[in-house]
């Protein structure tokens, strides 16, 4: 933390009265990033697998059929164990890595083959464009190339893929 304090206080503030809360900032923006991200993909997994919140698996596995991912059932499972288990680790900061690379393999086939014949508006009535899992997609590969970062229990175990 002495390192960037240094930064921070290297740089001529417009307010450097903000300097302790940047410094603040600095050391957790990245873990904030990291956990929200990927608990924000728990939900769409417990909706495939669990049938929460008003999905369930063969919906997903219909729905990909009818876009062309096959085979769709199996697919929908892995789909659904990517963003259950997947987020999980990378909220936590466990095997982020590898769990970051098949999100963002997940959300690049989610864009590219679902969503960019609809535009890129993710707004669009009836017609989400690629926006959205694109930009998730972008986040999951940043995650990807940082790993688990200080605070994750990848660090906690010394060991980082």
């Amino acid at each position: 933390m002495t390192t960037m304090t240094t930064k921070v206080e290297e740089q001529r503030l417009f307010v450097p009265a903000m300097a302790g809360i940047y410094d603040i900032g600095s050391t957790i923006s990245y873990p904030l990033i990291r956990f929200v991200a990927g608990f924000w993909l728990v939900p769409h997994g417990c909706q495939k697998l669990f049938g929460l919140f008003g999905g369930n698996i063969q919906g997903t596995a219909t729905f990909f059929s009818k876009v062309g991912i096959e085979p769709a059932l199996p697919l929908a499972y892995v789909v659904g164990s990517i963003e259950f288990f997947g987020g999980l680790l990378i909220a936590i900061g466990l095997l982020t890595r590898p769990a970051a690379a098949a999100a963002a393999i997940m959300l690049a086939v989610a864009a590219f083959q679902v969503h960019v014949p609809n535009g890129f508006f993710w707004t669009t009535p009836g017609k989400p464009g690629f926006e959205y899992p694109l930009m998730w997609m972008f986040l999951m590969i940043a995650i990807f190339l940082r790993g688990g970062g200080n605070l994750s229990v990848d660090s906690k175990l010394g060991k980082q893929f």
